[in-house]
């Protein structure tokens, strides 16, 4: 028997805070497996990794902390202050991060529909490596509230949105939208109906 020609995976992307984690979560309680690249990005920078150690040549022991692990803060206030630091940072992280998720989503997708969450997905001109493109979207308002819930100053907010397009470009240039500035039962509808679409377009 023939096996099935595994489905294209899907991107998901949006700007920070706008809800793409809790997205791929409800995706995967539907039974559609995910791809999160932010956690991919965390774990090549555990302690002894070849990236970590690439970051601590590039910018300084000042990233790292007293037990050898990433500051991400110090890492973070630095590069979206300074164009050129986070360029540098994603020619160390972005290679990495693509061929891992390229590798994790061969494997899944010969089981179905895959999810892939790339915060930049746009920016990286990634989004001819996927089936349609998922924008997951609240309000502007809506999203520095949820930034600044986390504890972080407007100075860092803003360093944060200036560095990536913005949600009305995004949503623009998207296939879907899904919007997470409504209530929680609206959001799992929209994951309801998107789950049932892959579903049947990814034989899962």
């Amino acid at each position: 028997m023939i096996p099935p020609i595994p489905s294209r995976p899907v991107g998901i992307t949006g700007g920070v805070g706008t809800g793409k984690s809790v997205f791929l979560g409800l995706m995967a309680e539907r039974g559609l497996a995910g791809i999160d690249t932010d956690a991919v990005a965390r774990e090549l920078v555990v302690p002894g990794s070849e990236a970590l150690e690439e970051i601590r040549e590039a910018f300084g022991p000042g990233v790292i902390d007293a037990r050898g692990r990433l500051d991400r803060e110090a890492l973070a206030d630095r590069v979206f202050a300074h164009p050129g630091d986070r360029k540098r940072l994603e020619a160390i992280l972005h290679p990495r991060i693509r061929r891992i998720r390229k590798e994790r989503a061969a494997v899944l997708g010969e089981r179905g529909r895959v999810l892939v969450a790339i915060p930049l997905l746009y920016e990286i001109g990634a989004a001819s490596e996927f089936d349609q493109v998922v924008c997951v979207a609240c309000s502007p308002g809506e999203q520095r509230r949820r930034l600044q819930a986390r504890g972080w100053s407007a100075a860092q907010i803003a360093g944060r949105l200036e560095a990536q397009l913005g949600t009305a470009e995004k949503m623009e240039r998207a296939d879907r939208v899904v919007w997470t500035g409504a209530s929680m039962d609206m959001v799992r509808r929209q994951a309801d109906i998107l789950a049932g679409e892959w579903r049947n377009q990814g034989g899962t």
